[in-house]
């Protein structure tokens, strides 16, 4: 927790054209090394937080500060990875060929092919290079999307609800090589989620936001340690963080927890 802040948002504000204030007195560090996740209920601000940290949005209202001191300002082309719900893959180019996007935007020629392999192989598509996105399953699909955001070798990695549409099996197994990947490349990751059962099992940290507009209602240390997995799942020190949590969540939005 005495870890460098990556990025910090200070009283970041956030109202749309139409009216709307999706974010009012947002308070948020991130930092470096975390697993960070945001819980809130629909329509609290989790979405729009993470795209102002992208730069895809700006704020109305409030500062946001990177590590090396500058407000305002993205990172360097590469330096950030996003994932989105869906995959948004480009149909008519391979899986290798989706994958290499990044690196045609941001003018990194440097060891391209190797990267683009070197990606595929950490999330275990290897072997479809050559497919296309119509071959592959919804998780293969997102996979390809993990490896599009990973192919800079970005420090810091924004993922919004990644994989709410899988099946439950395979968002389990997900979980897990995104802990894999996590603990061996040593990102910084901000994840996105309205599982509170997820985000506990993910997260060295997990933020309850209030109902809109959304700001910090709790910050909730998960301190259990890593590799995570079945054992984990299934303890009574799990049960009780998703119940802390779930507890922190119903507050939020001014409802008793039983």
């Amino acid at each position: 927790m005495s870890s460098p802040a990556v990025v910090a948002l200070r009283g970041v504000a956030k109202a749309f054209p139409s009216g709307t204030r999706a974010l009012d007195g947002l308070d948020l560090s991130v930092r470096r090394g975390e697993f960070l996740s945001l819980v809130g209920p629909s329509g609290c601000g989790k979405s729009t937080a993470l795209r102002l940290i992208a730069g895809l949005s700006k704020p109305s209202g409030g500062t946001l500060t990177w590590g090396d001191g500058g407000t305002g300002a993205v990172p360097a082309p590469g330096d950030l990875g996003v994932v989105f719900q869906e995959p948004t893959l480009m149909p008519w180019a391979t899986v290798a060929g989706n994958v290499r996007l990044p690196l045609r935007l941001t003018r990194r020629d440097d060891e391209t092919e190797a990267r683009v392999a070197a990606a595929l192989a950490r999330v275990g598509l290897a072997d479809f290079a050559t497919a296309y996105p119509r071959e592959l399953s919804g998780g293969m699909k997102m996979r390809v999307a993990i490896a599009r955001a990973l192919v800079t070798d970005p420090h810091l990695l924004l993922m919004d609800e990644p994989f709410a549409a899988l099946d439950e099996i395979t968002r389990f197994r997900l979980d897990n090589e995104l802990l894999t990947l996590w603990r061996a490349l040593g990102k910084t990751v901000v994840f996105v989620t309205h599982s509170v059962f997820e985000a506990v099992y993910l997260s060295t940290r997990v933020v309850v936001m209030t109902p809109r507009p959304g700001r910090v209602a709790a910050d909730i240390a998960i301190d259990a340690p890593y590799p995570r997995g079945e054992t984990f799942r299934t303890s009574a020190e799990f049960a009780g963080l998703c119940r802390t949590v779930g507890a922190a969540l119903a507050g939020a939005m001014g409802e008793s927890f039983a």
